[in-house]
């Protein structure tokens, strides 16, 4: 019985670690991902590749996936790319 309460808590305590740790500070991202898009966006329309530019296609598609959730969720300052 006592094992049982145990395993319970530790199973609590962790999902509601996970829990915690899916919180997104959706300003701080949208913030990122607007330095992200003002610093590629000359290089872009220049004819320079997202390789070329030296940022990663993760950041990219982050940013991408960070805009897309805010605008859904109604976020303050989230805009479409």
């Amino acid at each position: 019985m006592i094992r049982a309460v145990r395993l319970a808590l530790v199973v609590l305590g962790l999902v509601g670690a996970r829990a915690n740790a899916a919180v997104i500070d959706w300003q701080a991202e949208l913030q990122r991902c607007r330095e992200l898009r003002a610093s590629v966006a000359p290089l872009l329309q220049a004819g320079e590749g997202i390789s070329a530019v030296g940022r990663s296609n993760r950041s990219v598609r982050r940013c991408i996936w960070i805009q897309r959730m805010a605008v859904r969720k109604k976020i303050p300052g989230a805009e479409n790319w």
